[in-house]
């Protein structure tokens, strides 16, 4: 049995559990809302950097010494860092839960920021971008959103550029964490063995002296740029994106866009794999995602096809694209759709990570805890009628961006 609590300390820090006595470990994950959509111009990557500069050394704890206190103990560490959140985690034996969250809370209010450390890092993560952008497979969706979202919060790379992470240095650290890592942006979330009560006085004692913070203004949506962009690359494929709107987080739409995702490119049985790939094989990969942020959202068709096969798989995506924004799914068809999400949503969950991230996830999304119960019920809810009718509203117009990254002829294939 799976217990949800909720306590919030008096500078806003929010704690959140899930306790279960079907498990010996648990996943911990203190959370902060703030990324690449919360710095300024001259700071861009740097959440990504200061997740990495967390692992760098504490007052109390060399890098070696911060890996060793979990990995000793049988655990793992890790951390991510998005457009709206990052958060440093670890996985932990049950009596090993206060252990793992001293060691978080230690590398959040206690790194040292060595300068000599942050140029060291600073190396790495210009490797790092240096090799995203070789890797064309990947970087045409950093450069998709880029364009499409060009001037918003939104489109910045998470990553930053290799001039801006070059000129970050200590004090912009210092400044940038002084006014976003603050009380009313952490979370710490436990999802296992766990005890609440525990939990939050370990909260209260390594998190509960931060200043509280102010409330973020809420960013306005984001303008998308139509526009087609081709990046010329000595490579033998085209990598491409195809992106329209999608819908924000909150949408009380995101599982009717959920299954049109399924349906249209989600896995080897939607529409585009088997169109495209299984019955004319014209590309090597094919697929469709969906991003949802508190402002906005997109849709994007990705893949990936020889210069000679381009101009038809073009043309064949939006040809699916123009079926189902006129007919939409069959019913067998949404039928099949529904188990598969449904299955996979609540296979997914019977780990614990899982678990931790859709505790925050909800936290800070929706104000609310929403069980797999309801999930799975709005799931079964949704109509044929809601997909045609999101589909009419993302494809029917002409709202395509077309992001392509390979040989320089490319560009001059037909445009949309």
């Amino acid at each position: 049995m799976q217990t949800f609590q909720k306590s919030v300390l008096a500078n806003g820090v929010r704690v959140l559990t899930e306790s279960s006595d079907a498990f010996q470990s648990a996943a911990i994950g203190l959370w902060c809302a703030t990324g690449s959509i919360d710095e300024l111009d001259h700071e861009a990557g740097i959440s990504h950097f200061i997740e990495h500069m967390m692992f760098k050394g504490t007052s109390n704890r060399s890098s070696r010494e911060i890996a060793e206190a979990i990995e000793g103990r049988g655990g793992d560490l890790n951390a991510f860092t998005d457009k709206e959140l990052t958060c440093y985690y670890c996985r932990l034996l049950s009596d090993d839960v206060p252990h793992g969250i001293e060691v978080l809370s230690d590398m959040l209010t206690n790194s040292r920021y060595d300068p000599a450390d942050i140029d060291l890092e600073r190396g790495v993560i210009l490797e790092e971008i240096i090799r995203s952008i070789d890797e064309p497979s990947s970087y045409v969706h950093e450069l998709h959103l880029e364009k499409r979202w060009h001037g918003h919060p939104l489109g910045k790379p998470v990553i930053g550029t290799s001039d801006s992470v070059s000129q970050i240095n200590r004090d912009d650290f210092l400044g940038y964490i002084g006014r976003r890592y603050r009380g009313n942006r952490l979370i710490l979330a436990v999802a296992g063995a766990c005890q609440h009560q525990q939990v939050v006085e370990l909260a209260q004692k390594y998190l509960g002296g931060l200043p509280a913070g102010e409330a973020d203004t809420a960013l306005s949506a984001p303008n998308a740029t139509i526009e087609r962009v081709h990046l010329e690359r000595e490579t033998e494929a085209i990598h491409f994106c195809i992106g329209t709107s999608g819908i924000r987080a909150s949408d009380d739409r995101r599982y009717v866009l959920a299954l049109l995702d399924l349906g249209l490119g989600g896995n080897m049985s939607s529409r585009l794999f088997q169109e495209v790939r299984e019955k004319r094989g014209l590309v090597y990969s094919i697929g469709s995602y969906g991003l949802s942020y508190e402002s906005g959202g997109t849709f994007t068709v990705y893949g990936g096809t020889s210069p000679t096969n381009w101009p038809q798989v073009l043309d064949l995506v939006q040809l699916e694209l123009g079926k189902i924004a006129k007919d939409g799914f069959q019913e067998e068809e949404l039928a099949r759709l529904k188990k598969n999400l449904s299955g996979s949503i609540t296979i997914r969950l019977e780990g614990l990570s899982p678990r931790m991230n859709r505790m925050v996830k909800n936290e800070l999304t929706f104000h609310r805890q929403v069980e797999i119960t309801e999930i799975l019920q709005s799931i079964e809810k949704v109509a044929l009628n809601d997909i045609h009718s999101l589909a009419q509203e993302m494809f029917s117009g002409s709202d395509l961006s077309i992001t392509t990254i390979g040989p320089p002829d490319s560009k001059s294939k037909p445009s949309v």
